[in-house]
Order: C-alpha cells, then sequence, then structure tokens
C-alpha cells in the first residue's frame, strides 16, 4: 500500500484572521478559498509543495453535529484543546522570530524535549496548536 497524507484539517472561527496568520505569518501560500462569511473553506499550504495542504474549515457545518457537539467544540476551541498540527521548519529559531513577529500566541519556546526532538509552539487564531519541529 502506498499512501500519502495529502490534506489535514483545522477549524477557524474567523477566516479573515485564520487567512493572516497562515498566509502572512507563517507564509503558506493560498490555494484555494469557497465561501462567504464565517462559512469559508481556505486551504493553504507551503510554497513549492502542491502535494501537502491544510484546509482550514469552519468547525461545525455539519449538518449532522448537534447543537451540543457545536457548543462542546466552540467550547474546546477556546481552550485551545480542538485542533493541533505538527510542522517542521530547518531553522527553527528563524521561524520563531517570525511567529514573535507576527503576534502569534506563544505557548512555548523553541526547546530541546527530551524525547530528541528540539521544537516550539504556538496557537493560531482559532486556538489551535502549532508545534514546529527543527528537522535535523
Amino acid at each position: 500500500m502506498d499512501l500519502t497524507i495529502r490534506t489535514s484539517v483545522l477549524p477557524h472561527d474567523d477566516p479573515d484572521a485564520a487567512l493572516a496568520f497562515y498566509r502572512d505569518t507563517l507564509g503558506f501560500e493560498v490555494r484555494d478559498d469557497v465561501g462567504t462569511g464565517r462559512m469559508r473553506w481556505i486551504t493553504v499550504g507551503p510554497v513549492g509543495r502542491p502535494d501537502t495542504s491544510l484546509l482550514l474549515a469552519p468547525p461545525a457545518a455539519d449538518p449532522g453535529i448537534t447543537d451540543d457537539e457545536r457548543r462542546t467544540i466552540v467550547e474546546m476551541m477556546a481552550k485551545g484543546t480542538y485542533g493541533w498540527i505538527l510542522l517542521a521548519t530547518e531553522d527553527l529559531d528563524h521561524t520563531f522570530e517570525r511567529l514573535q513577529a507576527g503576534d502569534a500566541e506563544i505557548v512555548q519556546e523553541p526547546t530541546e524535549q527530551p524525547y530528541g526532538i528540539r521544537d516550539c509552539a504556538v496557537r493560531d487564531p482559532a486556538g489551535n496548536q502549532i508545534r514546529i519541529q527543527q528537522v535535523r
């Protein structure tokens, strides 16, 4: 079996803030932006890597989700416990400086973890945790 990850999904509660963060702060390119208002699906990805995308989606757009589930999702997003993703970079210190300059919510500065990874953590405008690992 030959599988790859093509697209991963993170929720947003403010499409304009999400777009600004992923495009302007992280430097991702916008691949698609459909819908209106808060019901926008925005696809972004690393420049020059069209095979890898991140879909920023309204968190509770699925009609099968109950009102109670929607409230739970909103509460979890507000606490930063609903969505998260791991990214990688060749230069963690430079990336972290760019995140700080872009007013990202810093969760953890670059740290050598006991399990052998050097990484940092931030939250996007929706509260999703983004851990960025140093490529070695």
